[in-house]
């Protein structure tokens, strides 16, 4: 029999950011208790900030019945002279059965007890509280408290329990809290309990009392009023989908509403008004023709026919916030961009302060514009200006307040003391790129100075052996490593890993170096969405400048994706093959005296004509490399290799050899695999 089953959790508020985080295990961890109690069947989970709700329209009121099979031990061991053994007794014991109810069967070729038990299904109404109470306890939600005598923790008190199975109650405790069937509204709506005779009532009750249970239909709510708001004021809302959620989580009868501020405060970056009425207010930023206004969005929890009130209390709320902003930019103005005070900000234990990073980055930047200068339009003295100042807001009021703003404001007060426009934009653009989307340093001053930073900061973590393990990356090393080889692939500058990391080694403790190469390689593994092979193929070749290593990554993917490749390729691992215990180090050399066969005479003529051939890229040597296809066939079957001639034998497999090695400044054909 199916009936439907409604479990809602009643909580005081709960925090956005912790229900987000745990969202996407909430689902699964219900999955298991289902799967764990033969009780799978569709539902759905909802949330407010009030409450936690599973639904599910058709739920088994009993478990279905069903067969055990257990095997016990073999005849030999289970019986002897014909009377039951231990064995024998155990296993009755466990079935719960005399000796004598007890059958054969045949397992791995032998006779062994064996017992059939019917196993009847219990009610749902003896299972659902102890799936509930293993549900809540699994799940995640970093911290949790505890609140008046009860002793397990949870994200945040509950109030209240409503369990029914079909209209019955399904009577449970948890957290001091018994289930009843009535269930709270919108607080605006009432403080009062809302009686559940019938479940299905569940969901006009809510609604009557001004909560949306289902989130997806906010966020509906929400995007539609958006684009209404935008529409009628002509005005651009900047939609951040992460603010979205949370203010979805936070609310239960949204209603975007459109505030304004002083338009004095718009003399303010751009950012710091973004950030002040995100991260403080939870706001939506508004712009008009690309510029941001003095505008605002608001998502109200409010129930009321006149938001006026509700419009007018925010717009209070945010002056004083960027009054605020406002006084630490003209005071950090007045100060200047100053060093001071930053050999007293520790960088970490090991490492020293801030100015001893900034003094090792300058140094990083110095030996990168030496190395690029000749190639590149570079300035020295703008370069080592932008690092300088790099740092210097980190002892502004602003970036005290707001620390994600660090660089961005170091750009805005370098600017307005009339520092260089292009050292003010390497400030800003520093720490650039901050994720796999994200924009790259836009000038080669910009690069440098980002390469230098994050290149200090492998060298310096490297050296007081703070090595990312496992899932484990608290300074984000391995973002900073795709972010040097982003950089150096867009303004294609020659980056050799391990002589560049070599020749700044000096500068900090000593280390293995070749840990932090290993750490590099894994990440140029991870960087390429190709064939794992031929990223191993390229690498395998000792090959560690970043440029070559990504044309030639690209050159043989095109190459292997060919569609008659798989085929070609089954004669080049012929090659490798022959020549597996040959030592590539040597000089080889071909004496076409030796020669006996026609195809040798072809084959090596044709591998000279190619040895001597101008290839326009990598692309184009592999084709004409792997273009030998036809008089490698003809080869291999009209010669014999390891005949018993030695110098015979050894002369033709110098030509497989060099063959194979024409490959190796490109990649090692041995370990590509298709």
């Amino acid at each position: 029999m199916l009936k439907p089953l409604l479990i809602e959790i009643g909580v005081e508020e709960l925090p956005a950011i912790p229900l987000l985080n745990e969202l996407k295990n909430i689902e699964k961890k219900w999955l298991k208790e289902l799967e764990d109690k033969s009780l799978i069947c569709e539902f759905e989970f909802f949330y407010t900030p009030r409450r936690l709700v599973l639904w599910h329209r058709e739920f088994k009121t009993k478990q279905d019945d069903s067969e055990i099979e257990l095997f016990g031990a073999p005849l030999s061991i289970a019986f002897k002279d014909g009377k039951p053994t231990q064995a024998a007794h155990g296993f009755a014991k466990k079935c719960n059965v005399d000796i004598s109810e007890l059958s054969t069967a045949t397992k791995g070729g032998k006779e062994v007890l064996y017992y059939k038990k019917q196993m009847k299904g219990k009610p749902s109404s003896e299972l659902i509280g102890q799936m509930i109470k293993n549900w809540l306890t699994s799940l995640d939600f970093g911290k949790s408290m505890h609140w008046g005598s009860v002793e397990k923790s949870f994200i945040r008190p509950v109030r209240w329990v409503n369990v029914m199975l079909g209209n019955d109650l399904i009577e449970m405790e948890i957290f001091g809290v018994s289930s009843s069937k009535h269930t709270y509204v919108h607080r605006i709506s009432s403080f009062d309990t809302k009686p559940i005779d019938n479940i299905l009532d569940y969901f006009d009750i809510l609604k009557k009392g001004g909560v949306t249970l289902c989130q997806e239909q906010r966020k509906t709510t929400i995007l539609k009023a958006f684009e209404e708001i935008a529409n009628n004021n002509k005005i651009t809302i900047d939609i951040d989908d992460n603010l979205l959620e949370e203010v979805v989580a936070i609310t239960e009868h949204p209603t975007p509403l459109l505030g304004h501020f002083d338009k004095e405060f718009l003399t303010l970056p751009k950012e710091v008004i973004i950030t002040s009425m995100k991260e403080h207010q939870r706001y939506f930023p508004v712009f008009k023709d690309t510029e941001l206004t003095n505008g605002f969005i608001v998502v109200s929890n409010a129930l009321t026919d006149d938001f006026s009130k509700v419009i007018h209390g925010n717009e209070r709320v945010l002056r004083p916030r960027l009054a605020d902003a406002l006084f630490f930019y003209k005071n950090d103005l007045q100060r200047g961009l100053s060093l001071k005070g930053l050999e007293k900000v520790l960088f970490m234990d090991g490492l020293g302060s801030v100015k001893d990073k900034i003094t090792r980055e300058g140094k990083v930047a110095h030996e990168l514009y030496m190395l690029y200068k000749d190639a590149h339009d570079l300035d020295e003295q703008k370069i080592d200006r932008a690092v300088l100042l790099a740092k210097a807001d980190l002892m502004s009021e602003m970036v005290y307040e707001f620390t994600e703003l660090q660089g961005i404001m170091g750009y805005y007060y370098a600017l307005a003391l009339d520092e260089d426009k292009e050292v003010a934009l390497a400030i800003k653009e520093q720490y650039l790129p901050q994720g796999e989307s994200s924009p790259l340093p836009s000038t080669y001053t910009s690069a440098i100075v980002a390469l230098a930073i994050k290149i200090d900061t492998l060298l310096s973590l490297f050296s007081v052996n703070q090595i990312p393990t496992g899932s484990r990356d608290p300074f984000a090393l391995r973002r900073g490593v795709n972010g040097i080889i982003r950089i150096v692939l867009k303004f294609n500058m020659k980056f050799d890993i391990m002589q560049i990391f070599t020749s700044l080694s000096n500068n900090y403790a000593s280390f293995d170096l070749s840990k932090l190469e290993k750490f590099f390689l894994e990440r140029i593994k991870q960087f390429y969405k190709v064939n794992p092979s031929i990223i191993e193929a390229v690498l395998s070749t000792g090959e560690r400048e970043i440029v070559s290593i990504d044309k030639k990554i690209t050159a043989v993917s095109q190459m292997v994706a060919g569609d008659d490749f798989a085929q070609t390729f089954s004669t080049f691992k012929r090659v490798a093959n022959i020549i597996k215990d040959v030592d590539l180090s040597q000089e080889y050399k071909v004496d076409s005296k030796l020669f006996t066969e026609e195809a040798e005479h072809e084959l090596f003529a044709k591998f000279n004509q190619t040895k001597t051939e101008k290839f326009s890229g990598y692309l184009q040597e592999l084709d004409a490399l792997f273009g030998l296809k036809s008089y490698l066939d003809r080869y291999f079957e009209d010669v014999m290799v390891n005949t018993q001639n030695i110098a015979v034998k050894n002369n033709r497999k110098a030509l497989i050899t060099l063959i194979y090695k024409s490959f190796l400044h490109i990649a090692d054909i041995k370990e590509i695999t298709v």
